[in-house]
């Protein structure tokens, strides 16, 4: 069995880098409530848009996707190298690849949204807005897709659990 040189993942059970993976997706799904709300705010400071406090909004969510990112990666290679759970970690990892597709749209939609509060009545940029919820729509259905999968490729780990009930 490979050693880890992660201190979050070392030594960790499967189950265990499950439960972290899925505390690390909320934490996920927190960040993007506060940059969501973050972004309302600074929409709503136009014309005189407040974008010194939205950038620190900005590098604080970096970072925080950043951490997340590591953290989900060390997962992934420890159930893929010291498990050999190649299956669950090749999921783990698409759930990976969509999030960061998630990410690039969600800064997209952003933009075009503050084009549409500086463009009023310009319809092709209300478009775009409509065009990337709708493309966001379907990415969100793909990552909670993946995440059943993830749920169903690990119910063996949970066997001691229903066991001792």
């Amino acid at each position: 069995m490979a050693e880890s040189t992660d201190p979050v993942t070392a030594t960790k059970t499967p189950k265990e880098l499950i439960k972290r993976f899925y505390s690390q997706q909320e934490k996920r799904v927190e960040t993007y409530d506060l940059f969501e709300e973050g972004f309302r705010t600074y929409l709503d400071s136009a014309p005189n848009y407040d974008f010194p406090l939205y950038r620190q909004l900005v590098n604080a969510v970096t970072n925080t996707f950043q951490s997340i990112s590591r953290e989900i990666i060390c997962i992934k290679t420890e159930l893929n190298d010291s498990h050999n759970m190649k299956e669950l970690a090749s999921l783990v990892d698409k759930v990976q690849d969509k999030e960061k597709s998630k990410l690039e749209l969600t800064v997209n939609l952003q933009l075009s949204e503050k084009d549409v509060k500086d463009n009023e009545g310009v319809e092709s940029y209300v478009d775009k807005v409509r065009e990337l919820k709708e493309r966001m729509k379907g990415l969100q259905e793909e990552i909670s897709e993946v995440l059943e999968e993830i749920k169903y490729e690990s119910e063996d780990l949970y066997e001691d659990d229903r066991v001792e009930r």
